[in-house]
């Protein structure tokens, strides 16, 4: 059951919306009847949605609008929260989506560690702060959804700038959370969206087909829904390869380093191979 935010004549703002995860979010959205804003850098592929959008949303192009923006810009942020509050009068659901994931190494160039910091945790933080004085002082029911990852609790080696902006979105999201429900007058609530394997133009690399592994954005958007309208903060998707209790399993094992005192990334470690095994395997 969607949750009462998600209504007709709402308004939902969603960044990274042009495409995967953020446009199939956008798309139910628009069928729930909500006035919907998508964000994106890319202009031929906002054209693209805002299209799509039109022609599913109930009332067409006085529901749907759509901006090009920089996230890791607060200028950039303001202008959209501007616009949106002068076209829809504001904003009930805002979901800070946007997210890039060109790679990265530890002593690699600093040019992809900057941008994806920039857009994957200030893209958020912006957003929320932005965003979130205008939607309080309205004192009306609203929701910030924040997309983090699994990558950003566990931390698996391969990409460290990736897991360093994840793990700050759900150190910030976390705080969002408790600051909106201690603050007087507040209806809004923050949520941490932590998708599973998800077949997006982020993860297909040169792949067309998706993987039997990989859930559809659709299917993750869906159990997003469910779970925001169930109260969720922590909405931890599988997919099609890992079910829920592996990934329980795997982030106390990650929790349980500092406490056992092993070694960083102890999952990965030769050494404890068999332990992560046995432990997997009682749970």
């Amino acid at each position: 059951m969607p949750h009462p935010v998600m209504s007709p004549d709402n308004v939902a703002v969603i960044t990274g919306g042009a495409g995967g995860i953020g446009f199939a979010a956008a798309k139910r959205f628009a069928r729930l009847g909500m006035k919907v804003c998508v964000a994106d850098s890319g202009k031929d592929r906002l054209a693209t949605a805002e299209a799509e959008l039109v022609s599913i949303s109930p009332g067409g192009a006085t529901r749907v609008m759509a901006m090009a923006v920089d996230v890791s810009r607060a200028d950039e942020v303001s202008k959209l929260e501007d616009a949106v509050h002068e076209r829809f009068g504001g904003t009930d659901l805002l979901m800070n989506n946007a997210g890039i994931q060109p790679g990265s190494s530890l002593f690699g160039k600093p040019d992809n560690w900057e941008r994806i910091l920039t857009v994957n945790l200030w893209g958020v933080i912006n957003g929320s702060r932005i965003f979130g004085p205008r939607m309080i002082e309205r004192g009306r029911p609203g929701l910030i959804i924040n997309t983090g990852s699994k990558q950003g609790i566990t931390t698996p080696p391969g990409d460290p700038a990736y897991n360093v902006a994840k793990a700050g979105v759900k150190a910030f999201t976390e705080a969002l959370e408790h600051e909106l429900r201690n603050t007087k007058g507040s209806r809004i609530s923050a949520h941490l969206f932590i998708p599973g394997f998800v077949f997006t133009g982020l993860t297909a690399k040169g792949r067309t087909e998706k993987p039997a592994a990989a859930w559809t954005p659709e299917q993750t958007v869906d159990f997003m829904i469910e779970r925001v309208g169930s109260g969720d903060f922590y909405i931890l998707c599988p997919d099609n390869d890992v079910p829920r209790r592996l990934d329980e399993r795997r982030i106390l094992w990650a929790a349980e380093d500092i406490v056992e005192n092993r070694p960083a990334l102890s999952r990965w470690h030769p050494d404890y191979a068999e332990a992560f095994a046995k432990f997997v395997k009682e749970g």
